[in-house]
């Protein structure tokens, strides 16, 4: 790996150079070999800091196999159950209803769903909930009950209607917000604390948070957005820093070695040097495709300013597994089948490939999602490692 570590770099600096990022931070590593991190580019236009490995970004999506980590330790405790309605552990669970369509003046009609949300379907995206930067429907009905949107991080934000009844289809969304909540409800713990003393503790991910301190502010990348030009100009975004909840599905900040650290416990088995997080059999049921014969769906932007469409393999079918996204043959980047993937909102990126024995990630901090220039560079910059 180390051997191609300088190819990684003259692609990235490449990048950066051309202007197709303003920085970027990349980190790769074995089970057993440390690996390299390393950034390029600067963590703002305009200012010198530099793009490096304690450069703390704001990680979004990737925060849900964090919270899938820890439910999965409760349920290997006793605490939680995969498969029991969520309802017993979250009563409110039990008044989210069924969207089926909206009336002559635009109110929401909903049913009660046919069957009881359980943790699987949380964590698999089976559930019925949504996002609404990938759903109209979403948008419309939030609006029409008057719920607050997400990045308020207030809990009425959480009471979005389903799309479908549990278990009948795939559909990207708030589930792992939920599963923050069971979290905290089984523990009497905050999610912030919880996670720094069952997870980042052990791993030694010291810049990994909810909420910035001053010294991680100091090391923070700022969000970019792109313009109609292409060109990105940096913006003033900061994740609710006083939420009445802790976004288990996308609220964390972190940095490329903390992240390199919590994916090699995954492909470790859920060991990391002397720690065990979880058990093998664990790490094996969270990273098995739990949705056939279902299958992940292209997302189709339902605002343009937040996200493109995504679809992270076009032509390849994928599967999803307790939080992760699993590709169900070999990609062309050479991501052995039955890996493991996702991102982030701001263009964060990672893979978990146990065929291969290799994990890697890349963190930029660009607006909208999928952004293409960034999604090239990371298949390249994977590719590039697999020696494709």
């Amino acid at each position: 790996m180390l051997d191609r570590a300088d190819a990684v770099g003259i692609l990235m600096q490449r990048a950066v150079q051309a202007g197709d990022l303003p920085g970027v931070v990349v980190a790769a590593a074995g089970r057993e070999e440390a690996g390299f991190t390393a950034g390029y580019g600067v963590r703002r236009l305009g200012a010198p800091e530099p793009m490096a490995p304690d450069t703390v970004v704001w990680i979004a999506s990737m925060t849900k196999a964090v919270t899938a980590v820890a439910a999965m330790r409760l349920v290997e405790a006793g605490r939680l159950a995969l498969d029991a309605p969520a309802a017993e552990v979250l009563p409110n669970l039990a008044e989210a209803q069924v969207l089926e369509g909206f009336d002559a003046t635009g109110q929401p009609i909903l049913r009660a769903p046919k069957r009881a949300m359980t943790l699987r379907h949380l964590l698999t995206h089976t559930s019925g909930f949504s996002y609404e930067m990938w759903s109209a429907d979403t948008i419309k009905a939030r609006k029409a009950l008057g719920l607050p949107p997400m990045p308020t991080g207030k809990l009425a934000a959480l009471r979005l209607p389903l799309l479908f009844d549990p278990g009948e289809a795939w559909n990207y969304g708030i589930g792992l917000d939920w599963v923050g909540r069971m979290v905290e409800a089984a523990t009497g713990q905050r999610l912030g604390a919880h996670f720094t003393e069952t997870i980042f503790g052990p791993l030694g991910m010291a810049d990994t948070a909810f909420r910035l301190r001053e010294d991680m502010r100091a090391r923070l990348a700022s969000v970019h957005a792109r313009g109609p030009d292409g060109s990105p100009t940096p913006i003033d975004m900061i994740v609710e820093q006083d939420p009445e909840f802790e976004s288990g599905g996308g609220g964390l900040y972190s940095t490329a070695r903390d992240y390199l650290a919590f994916a090699r416990m995954i492909l470790n088995g859920g060991r990391h040097g002397r720690e065990r997080l979880l058990k093998p059999e664990t790490i094996a049921e969270m990273a098995r495709d739990q949705i056939a014969p279902l299958a992940v769906q292209p997302m189709v932007s339902a605002v343009p300013s937040a996200t493109h469409d995504a679809d992270f393999f076009p032509g390849l079918p994928c599967g999803w597994g307790l939080s992760f996204l699993v590709n169900r043959r070999q990609t062309p980047q050479g991501r052995a089948a039955g890996s493991l993937a996702w991102a982030g909102l701001a263009n964060t990126y990672y893979w978990i490939d146990h065929g291969r024995g290799t994990t890697g990630l890349m963190m930029s901090q660009v607006l909208p999602f999928f952004d293409p220039k960034a999604i090239a560079l990371f298949r390249g910059f994977e590719a590039t490692l697999n020696g494709q």
